[in-house]
């Protein structure tokens, strides 16, 4: 077991001892009964084992759970983020580097039971947080299993790392629960959004979500080892020809949120899955396109996370 002083307490743990912790679990879960977990509001009952677009019912599943070197630095710090990939997806990008988990649903079943020892597990290898991949659709099973994960000794961040395309009140009900926000924000242009993700008005979703998420936790805090330990970390993605929008996702969090705003403005993009089909995206990015996407970022004032 690593030992390590940790600082800075998560939010939740004053929401359990006020009683409101069971309070939101009863809530998330009503949602289940006519599901509007995401923006698709599909309104199955998955609380009778009902599915919607994103494939899942009541039943939780993970496809693999470990310390996680590959994250950003203030998640990673020396010991790794305690990553979870959950199965499937509430989004279609057909250009997922993980479609095998998001459209083919490769996992297991999980418990409600079994979640807070996976928490525990890699609390006890001394990760720095609990990293919840693609957490949106699971989102109810997520905070039933937290009590007792409490119970037994949890006391790392959560990190809501998501795609962007997310309920406002479902993120209001995380208040509090969630101390480091991840989405993504993958596209300014609705166009694409349903081209390539299937997520009709994702950036009018997006901006709600960023702005209530920027409210909840703030920017990105980080203690005295550079470690995250509250605060909100966007994600993007530079793509091919542009069909990301960059700059307007950038001017909006600029103008809109903060310019102390942490911004992961990633370069990987690789063609996967259906993305070999598709003209506009079935290539990488040039040096050219990256660099133009930093240079408007910078020139936005944005300066963390790149």
């Amino acid at each position: 077991m690593v030992e390590k002083l940790i600082k800075h307490k998560p939010s939740y743990l004053a929401l359990y001892d006020s009683g409101e912790l069971e309070h939101r679990i009863s809530l998330l879960n009503n949602i289940l009964e006519k599901c509007k977990l995401c923006p698709r509001k599909c309104q199955v009952n998955r609380n009778k084992g009902e599915t919607g677009y994103c494939k899942t019912g009541s039943d939780l599943f993970v496809s693999s759970y470990f310390p996680h070197f590959g994250e950003e630095q203030p998640l990673v710090g020396r010991f790794g983020s305690g990553t979870i990939f959950l199965t499937h997806c509430n989004l279609k990008c057909n250009f997922c580097q993980n479609y095998d988990i998001s459209h083919f649903g490769e996992g297991k079943k999980v418990s409600t039971k079994q979640l807070p020892q996976m928490m525990l597990y890699l609390q006890r290898q001394g990760c720095h947080n609990i990293n919840f991949v693609t957490p949106t659709h699971f989102a109810s099973q997520i905070v039933t299993a937290l009590p007792e994960a409490i119970e037994m000794g949890l006391e790392l961040p959560i990190v809501y790392n998501c795609g962007g395309y997310e309920s406002l009140v479902v993120i209001e009900l995380l208040e509090g629960i969630v101390d480091i926000y991840m989405p993504d924000a993958k596209f300014s242009d609705s166009k694409y959004a349903q081209l390539f993700a299937k997520a009709p008005g994702y950036f009018d979703v997006l901006k709600n979500i960023l702005k209530e998420m920027h409210r909840q936790v703030g920017e990105l805090k980080v203690d005295d080892h550079g470690l995250a330990y509250r605060g909100m970390l966007i994600r993007h993605l530079v793509m091919p020809n542009n069909v990301a929008g960059s700059e307007n996702i950038l001017k909006f969090i600029a103008k809109e949120l903060s310019t102390e705003s942490y911004v992961n403005i990633m370069s990987q993009y690789r063609p996967c899955f259906k993305a070999v089909d598709e003209p506009l995206i079935n290539r990488r990015i040039t040096s050219k396109e990256y660099y133009h996407v930093i240079e408007v970022a910078k020139k936005l004032g944005l300066h963390r996370g790149f």
